[in-house]
């Protein structure tokens, strides 16, 4: 049901909505459950003339069962809900497949940089393209991402690959995303980040490969920088891959980009 709203635009997409659509089923059902059998209970006992009042204490095990065997179901249900969860949750933050192509993302107040691999596909060198709020992929294409924060907290939000990463500074965090479908779509911060938090918005754009490539044969390349910030190793979610993103430098300042 989101996916009429929002596009899925990333392989683990419709893996979140799912998850988003099975919570709703459950909980709704309950809800619809819970009002039907209170508006009920209010309808059968109503005060009626000639009928006193009795107060029950609901100690009798005849009386429990209406409150146990509900609580026992949900407990039931909450179990069902944790193990989906669970399963989006090691696809989307834990297991982390080979990548293709790497990205640099750099969030600050209140811009994004996008440091792209050029044609030779590595990071740090010569051929890199940096983009200020414009992010460029490939269809069908697996990413790694390495999140920086040069400032304060940001959160890296594409809702239409269902992605939600804080970035934190001095932390170089690694995840990773495939986009499915061509077009351009929102990049936000979801994270309070200053005055200019509602103005950080950017665009992904994602290509087809011959359209990717023709894009990289005619992006600017970066210029070379007179200093970096200090290396900083992979934590957060995938601190275990912190071989995979050991050495990682982050620009001093935008430099360029892609409109």
């Amino acid at each position: 049901m989101i996916s009429w709203y929002v596009t899925q635009a990333s392989s683990y997409a419709a893996d979140v909505d799912d998850l988003f659509l099975l919570i709703a089923l459950i909980v709704g059902a309950f809800f619809l459950a819970a009002e039907f059998v209170l508006v009920w209970l209010i309808f059968r006992f109503r005060a009626r003339p000639g009928v006193k009042a009795r107060y029950i204490t609901g100690e009798k095990a005849s009386e429990t069962r209406w409150v146990n065997y509900p609580h026992y179901l949900v407990l039931v249900f909450d179990i069902i809900i944790v193990a989906a969860a669970l399963r989006v949750w090691n696809d989307v933050k834990i297991d982390l497949p080979p990548a293709e192509e790497r990205v640099r993302i750099i969030a600050q107040q209140w811009a994004w940089t996008f440091v792209h691999a050029g044609p030779d596909g590595q990071l740090d060198t010569v051929d890199d393209i940096r983009t200020v709020n414009v992010l460029n992929l490939q269809v069908n294409r697996l990413y790694h991402f390495e999140l920086h924060s040069k400032d304060t907290l940001h959160s890296f939000s594409v809702p239409a690959f269902r992605l939600k990463q804080d970035a934190v500074p001095g932390r170089a965090i690694v995840g990773w995303f495939r986009p499915t479908v061509t077009g351009e779509f929102d990049i936000q911060c979801a994270e309070i980040c200053g005055i200019g938090h509602g103005l950080m918005a950017a665009r992904v754009r994602i290509r087809s490969a011959a359209a990717q490539a023709a894009w990289m044969e005619t992006a600017p390349r970066m210029r070379p920088l007179a200093s970096v910030t200090p290396a900083v190793a992979a934590t957060g979610a995938h601190a275990s891959l912190a071989a995979r993103a050991a050495t990682v430098k982050v620009s001093a300042g935008h430099q360029g980009g892609d409109r």
